[in-house]
């Protein structure tokens, strides 16, 4: 292999470290700008790679994927996710800051600034990890193409900011790691970067991009906090004149909703969750309360919307549960069926219709879509090697087997994926398998499958995905996790399975099995409508008129951007296809991972038994909703923002503003004459209005929840500047002054009802209630409107939330802690140990909690130096205290009792 490279040129640096780091063996040839390029359309300083066979790679970022291929390591998901970022965030905005230090003269540190938020993002990924690398414990190619991007504008770790110390010691670790300096020192030599410096200055300075996934960011708006123009105060002052009048009226639509001319008709999908199990904070952010809030929002904007979903009911694990818990499938299915039922009835979802999959049109729709992709070619039949149990006379599917983990011998690996180290496992790879229903030892033998053939289908998807991304809003991990999938090539997917129950294969030789479930699941969509209506198909084959939004947590999102669009693609009955797939990332508890068996964070069926209101748990799951990042619930901050946020911003605003009408003006709405500071605030809650409007319409729901608290934030500045309550006590003047303060707050609250209904449902009906806010009024519209003028009559008002109390949320993060395996009965209440509970002495325990008590007191030190509040911090220092008995038993010695403050011990 021959390498061309540049000297002095930024993108040499990581290919040349990257050889480095892989061992590759290339030749290098250098050369300049100056120098005629190695193909006619290859831009100058960009290395180029001529592989033996004659192709010849231009890419940067693919010459040094190529390295590290050829010597065998496949890429992760998290790899190609840092890979991504690299060449869409930070290499541009790396090159900008280039520009400027080699061509305007800046200084290193003024470079840094540029970088900040993406210098960051890569802090916050390895602290968050916890990992030396930036996709592991060991160094991947991510690591030298981000490190290759920074170099030449850092060149080392002394420019960075002290509190980047994650950042620091990994970068520190890659420039003095031996293929990377050498690739430094031979890269950019003086004399090669004048060269590029000579070049850069007959060039135009680069363009940086906002940093923001493509087309899932509404355009900035100029922020809340500038300078307010006189046209906008003016425009903001005439739109409240015209009160509720101007409001457009609220829409009801026909039952059973259909599609409607010439109205914007918004059909919405939360990813069906599969029946044999009760789902999680996780879960239900992820999927039904995001697309909950989104059709809500709709539904206020008088968009004609139909929001359905309903469990998926077919597959694998159904019988698996079955088996587990002597039912029947059916019987497992109406059980689950009814709990999940249950759980967003009480989180408040506002399904037009939750079904199910185990229906006569799932059988009906799914066979169509079969016999129509069969009659087109799209269809493959093939030969696969499967296990099967003689004993109970079938093959076995994925998750009836158990077995010894090829790849790290864990003993009860499943036939599908090993637990313990998370690969993915062929069920003919186990070591020494057992089928899991009669514990035989199964056989290898071969069977019949169907596979739905996308690389046929391919040429299809291509230009549809274009279409879409182009038209749609998808999240930034969606178009990445689908372009992977492209990107590897697609390969035929298996489309039936060796089970019993599931959806009927309807061709010979196949009668005995059924539709695999990833084939089979998203038809669900389609069923689930056809049981609300008999006219589904006007919203199913309506795409001219009807626009999809698909809600989902990532790792949904091959199914519904490849798999299931090239069924509907390869069918040929103008299907209605999805405009936009809204992926989260993952809800974490607090520092690991909900967990059923272990006990470990709340689910669904025990969010109720908290003592905690459903629109608590709605407000504060949406608030931390993982939009561009993993994020974890903490009982901490839960406690923090309902105390902060909720009771002591929002409803204590909307709570006084409601009083001060019954208090000073006995219950009647008083007159107001505006003043310029009055049309000011007019226009700056106009301006958060506006933004809100506009990160709903991109589903960015976490954000448009601050414009909320934001409005509400100026709401109390504005009564706490007034006072209406002094006011009220003097003169003419000043007991007008104080109507007029009163009435502009309460009508801020009428609005913040509307805004509040997607999120918050039953605080949003207790303020309509409260404030007799006619039902005109709860629409959406983008202007600040006097929706409650003088003269009209407010009911009882009290207060809308409750303080969440330390002893109160310390109780519940015990209760849904679990591991109960570290946790030491009480010494006055002695009680026989579990045989999973570690005895004192064992110094893996210990030194586990040793970490722990380090960790924490480090945590509760922070806190105190940023000045928290001393409800989080009295709840940290609990759980430091906890800690330290819980090691000091480890360490076998007495727990000591903590001694109040101010008390010595005698």
């Amino acid at each position: 292999m021959r390498l061309w490279l540049a000297a002095g040129g930024p993108a040499a640096l990581k290919v040349m470290a990257a050889a480095g780091a892989a061992c590759a063996p290339v030749r290098v040839l250098w050369g300049g700008p100056s120098e005629q390029p190695l193909a006619p359309l290859s831009p100058p300083w960009v290395p180029a790679l001529e592989l033996d066979s004659g192709t010849v790679l231009f890419s940067p970022n693919a010459i040094c994927q190529f390295f590290f291929l050829a010597r065998g390591e496949e890429p992760t998901d998290l790899t190609n996710q840092w890979l991504e970022w690299e060449a869409t965030e930070l290499q541009p905005a790396a090159s900008a800051a280039l520009y400027s230090q080699l061509v305007h003269g800046k200084k290193g540190l003024e470079a840094v600034e540029a970088l900040g938020k993406l210098l960051a993002y890569i802090e916050q990924g390895l602290s968050r990890r916890g990992t030396a690398y930036l996709a592991g414990d060991t160094k991947s190619v991510a690591d030298v193409v981000v490190w290759g991007t920074l170099f030449p504008v850092l060149q080392d770790e002394t420019s960075l900011p002290i509190e980047l110390q994650a950042l620091k010691t990994w970068f520190q670790s890659m420039t003095h790691s031996e293929a990377c300096r050498k690739a430094a020192d031979s890269v950019l030599m003086p004399k090669a970067l004048l060269e590029l410096k000579s070049y850069l200055q007959k060039q135009p300075p680069p363009c940086l991009a906002m940093e923001r996934a493509p087309s899932n960011e509404p355009e900035e708006e100029e922020g809340s906090e500038r300078a307010l123009t006189e046209e906008e105060i003016t425009a903001a002052a005439d739109a409240w004149a015209r009160g509720a009048a101007a409001l457009p009226k609220p829409w009801q639509p026909q039952k059973p909703v259909l599609p409607v001319e010439g109205m914007r008709n918004v059909l919405i999908t939360s990813a069906l969750p599969y029946v044999n199990n009760v789902p999680h904070l996780g879960n239900i952010i992820g999927c039904v309360l995001s697309a909950d809030t989104f059709a809500r929002y709709c539904r206020l904007r008088n968009w004609n919307t139909l929001y359905v979903c309903g469990t998926d009911e077919y597959g694998t694990a159904t019988e698996t549960k079955a088996v587990e818990e002597g039912l029947t499938p059916q019987e497992i299915c109406n059980k689950y069926n009814a709990i999940h039922a249950d759980i967003y009835r009480w989180f408040d979802i506002s399904f037009d219709y939750f079904g199910r999959t185990t229906t006569p049109y799932q059988t009906t729709i799914a066979q169509d879509i079969f016999q129509r992709l069969l009659a087109r070619g799209f269809l493959l039949q093939d030969t696969v090697e499967q296990l099967r149990c003689e004993n109970c006379q079938r093959f076995l599917a994925d998750r009836f087997v158990e077995g010894t983990c090829p790849f790290c011998s864990y003993e009860e690996a499943r036939g599908d994926q090993c637990d313990k180290c998370g690969k993915l496992i062929n069920a003919v790879e186990l070591k020494n398998p057992q089928c899991k229903l009669c514990r035989g030892i199964p056989v290898v033998k071969p069977t019949q499958h169907l596979f739905l053939d996308l690389p046929k289908l391919e040429e299809r998807l291509e230009p549809w995905l274009e279409q879409s991304w182009a038209t749609g809003d998808w999240t930034a991990n969606a178009r990445y996790i689908t372009r992977s999938w492209i990107r590897d090539g697609l390969k035929p997917r298996c489309i039936t399975r060796d089970l019993k129950w599931g959806t009927p294969v309807p061709l010979d030789g196949f009668h005995d099995k059924v539709f695999y479930v990833w084939f089979d699941a998203p038809i669900g969509y389609l069923s689930i409508t056809a049981n609300y209506t008999d006219q589904w198909e006007r919203w199913w084959k309506n795409p001219q008129q009807v626009e999809l939004y698909n809600f989902m947590a990532k790792d949904n999102v091959p199914f519904h951007s490849v798999i299931f669009p090239c069924s509907l693609l390869g069918a040929e009955d103008n299907y209605t296809l999805v405009n936009h797939l809204i992926a989260t990332e993952y809800l974490n508890y607090e520092d690991g991972k909900f967990s059923k068996s272990r006990g470990v964070g709340v689910f669904g069926d025990m969010a109720k038994d908290t003592g905690i209101p459903a629109d608590i748990w709605r407000f504060y799951l949406l608030y931390l909703r993982p939009e561009g990042q993993d994020s974890a619930f903490s009982w901490s901050d839960l406690m923090l923002k309902n105390n902060s946020e909720l009771l002591n911003n929002l409803g204590n605003f909307i709570n006084r503003a409601g009083m001060f009408v019954c208090k000073f003006f006995g219950g009647t709405v008083p007159n107001m004459v505006l003043t310029p500071d009055d049309k000011r605030l007019l226009a700056r809650v106009t301006l958060e209005l506006r933004q809100y409007h506009q990160l709903l319409e991109k589903v960015r729901i976490r954000d448009a929840l601050r414009c909320i608290l934001s409005i509400s934030r100026h709401g109390n500045q504005y009564i706490q500047v007034n006072e209406p309550w002094k006011r009220i006590k003097g003169d003419e003047k000043d007991r007008q002054r104080a109507g007029t303060v009163t009435g502009v707050a309460v009508n801020m609250a009428s609005m913040l009802a509307v805004l509040l209904q997607p999120y918050m449902p039953s605080v949003s009906l207790a303020i309509q209630g409260q404030l007799c806010i006619p039902p005109d009024c709860f629409v959406l519209s983008h202007d600040f409107t006097c929706t409650l003028p003088p003269g009209h009559r407010v009911g009882t008002v009290s207060p809308l939330f409750q303080k969440l109390e330390n002893d109160q949320v310390e109780a519940l993060r015990k209760r849904f802690g679990g591991g109960q395996a570290k946790r030491t009965p009480p010494v006055s209440e002695p009680s026989p140990a579990p045989a999973t509970l570690m005895a004192p002495g064992d110094p893996q325990w210990i030194q586990e909690l040793t970490e722990e008590v380090a960790k924490q007191g480090n945590h509760v030190r922070q806190l105190k130096a940023n000045k928290a509040e001393k409800a989080q911090v009295d709840a940290e220092v609990a759980r430091l205290l906890e800690l330290k008995q819980q090691l000091a038993v480890a360490e076998g010695k007495s727990p000591e009792v903590p001694v109040p403050k101010g008390k010595r011990k005698k």
